[in-house]
């Protein structure tokens, strides 16, 4: 647990990151409390709305710093955008359970 903490508070400023930079609008307000919206695809980004508790696993985690390195902290979606396919995502989502 220790050497999670680490990339656990990372995440966390990546995702607040993220988030600060959009904006306020309708979408971003049907998001309930603890969950978070994501973007994810290659070519065509589909909105995600899944559980804050994705933060705590490493494999998520793996993606975030894939989205760091790409991306840096200007997600060109407004919000945390995830560049992996679709298909990637929801299996990797749908093991743990984030929707």
């Amino acid at each position: 647990m220790v050497m999670r903490m680490p990339r656990i508070i990372q995440a966390r400023k990546i995702l607040k990151r993220s988030l600060s930079n959009g904006s306020t609008t309708p979408a971003s307000m049907d998001i309930p409390k603890g969950y978070f919206a994501i973007y994810v695809g290659e070519q065509e980004k589909k909105r995600f709305v899944v559980s804050v508790s994705l933060l705590s696993e490493a494999t998520f985690q793996e993606l975030l710093h894939q989205a760091e390195e790409e991306f840096g902290y200007n997600h060109p979606m407004g919000g945390l955008t995830i560049p992996c396919s679709e298909d990637v995502f929801t299996d990797l989502a749908s093991r743990l359970g984030a929707f």
